[in-house]
């Protein structure tokens, strides 16, 4: 199989925007985020479909997205923290957490186009950093 973007983040061959890790799972900002501070959850073994993880995996990757979930509302101070799990662009599974205050926030479609604004995401995860 080859190593999805993911892995190769989770190896350290590509540099992210960490906002926790644990033994199992690693979140990260996503570099086009539908809003700031919209984080991934990547569960360390790249299997392609949540679905499809083992059940440690799996519970481990919702006790990861639950825990920054609840520290993006913490700190953002937002209304609502939505939980996205699509499985279409990246092979290896992964939930998507997006802060967000109108339902209109949540819908904005990721903009694929931009270059990311790399100082900004550090900022923001060193905001968000558990």
């Amino acid at each position: 199989m080859q190593e999805s973007i993911f892995t190769k983040i989770i190896n350290g061959d590509i540099p992210c925007h960490k906002v926790y890790e644990d033994d199992l799972t690693l979140a990260f900002l996503d570099i086009r985020p539908v809003q700031p501070g919209h984080t991934l959850v990547v569960p360390k073994k790249q299997i392609e479909f949540v679905w499809d993880l083992a059940d440690v995996d799996y519970q481990a990757v919702m006790a990861t997205t639950k825990k920054v979930a609840l520290r993006l509302r913490e700190v953002l101070d937002v209304a609502y923290v939505g939980e996205r799990i699509v499985g279409v662009d990246v092979p290896h599974a992964h939930v998507q957490i997006i802060p967000f205050n109108t339902v209109a926030e949540y819908k904005t479609p990721q903009d694929m186009t931009s270059e990311p604004d790399h100082a900004a995401l550090a900022a923001m995860a060193e905001k968000l950093r558990i």
